[in-house]
């Protein structure tokens, strides 16, 4: 019992023990060993990113309630996919200020816990519980910044309210960039916004809409796609209506692009990290901002504005016809296609 309980304040206090899967039939959680140089290496913290010999450990949830993690301030990137996220995730990689945690599983596993019919109290309670794992600080004195999956969005109100010292960037692209980015992955990106849908459905995010499954199987794929934008627009719409522009925060990622400097420098305030000048410049001139985010080669903004624009070139005609029909939803629906509570 000695060595056990031991094991269990070691878990407590070491950031390199990622609280990463959540067993709900056996209320089971699963911890890994992962470094600060892993999450640097993995673009995602998924077990498709991760080393397949990487150390895990499972525990019974109700033996670590015993030993309560220490934590950090927490604060979110909330994102509806496609829009740099990964990229600023990486940014708040700052030793001594920061950490940023990309896509933690555990989360994913709350969303399709709820989505198997999970009592909303017990998801509840193991949510409130794993976000304390998830706050763990690397070092003294940083906070964690936290990227989900964009599926978790269906919990931002709720997250949010259990963590009312936590702030939130509600990260976006534009829808025209959302439909290019879709087109761009071909019948990957087209098989991944019908899954996407598919979770949205079973969120209740759909319901407003008023259409049938019937009206869903007819739309093309980049309407589908287009319908996905619009429901975590509107979610958006109302996280930012019920905490306002004190505690969250709109961001376009073209206007993330254009003015890295100035939206680090708010984000900085907004999660209260006190970066001085000095520091946003080696930030801004680090890793994050001149690799890419996934294939660890040199990030080059022009190559990405031509990518796009080829892109729209070829789909020109859908995007356009789509982006027009999903504006006329969208008025329908209120749903403005610029968010209120812009970071810049």
């Amino acid at each position: 019992m000695k060595d056990r309980n031991y094991y269990l304040q070691k878990i407590s206090k070491n950031p390199d023990l990622l609280l990463h899967r959540y067993d709900e039939t056996n209320d089971n959680y699963q911890f890994i060993e992962a470094p600060r140089a892993l999450h640097r290496q993995c673009p995602f913290m998924t077990d498709e990113h991760l080393p397949a010999d990487i150390g895990k450990s499972v525990l019974r949830r109700n033996e670590t309630l015993a030993h309560p993690p220490q934590t950090a301030p927490i604060h979110f990137i909330f994102h509806s996919a496609y829009c740099c996220s990964t990229m600023l995730a990486r940014a708040f990689d700052i030793e001594g200020v920061s950490m940023g945690l990309k896509e933690p599983v555990i989360l994913n596993d709350m969303v399709g816990w709820k989505r198997r019919g999970g009592q909303p109290a017990k998801v509840a309670e193991v949510l409130d519980q794993s976000m304390n794992w998830l706050a763990k600080p690397f070092s003294d004195g940083e906070a964690i910044i936290v990227k989900p999956s964009n599926i978790v969005n269906c919990l931002i109100i709720a997250i949010l309210a259990m963590r009312p010292d936590a702030n939130a960037v509600l990260l976006y692209a534009p829808l025209k960039k959302y439909l290019g980015s879709i087109a761009k992955k071909d019948l990957w990106g087209r098989l991944w916004v019908r899954k996407l849908l598919v979770g949205q459905i079973t969120d209740q995010m759909i319901a407003p809409f008023g259409m049938t499954n019937e009206d869903l199987l007819q739309l093309s794929d980049l309407q589908v796609a287009a319908v996905t934008w619009l429901a975590q627009h509107g979610l958006f719409n109302a996280v930012i209506a019920k905490y306002g522009r004190d505690r969250v925060r709109s961001l376009n990622s073209e206007d993330f692009l254009a003015n890295r400097h100035a939206s680090m420098e708010q984000m900085s305030g907004l999660f209260r990290l006190g970066m001085d000048q000095g520091k946003l410049d080696e930030v801004l001139a680090g890793p994050a901002f001149t690799k890419h985010s996934k294939l660890d080669t040199e990030f080059d903004a022009s190559t990405r504005k031509k990518e796009h624009s080829d892109i729209a070139s070829l789909h020109a005609d859908e995007i356009e016809k789509v982006a027009e029909w999903a504006r006329v939803m969208g008025e329908k629906m209120r749903i403005p296609m610029q968010l209120d509570a812009a970071l810049i």
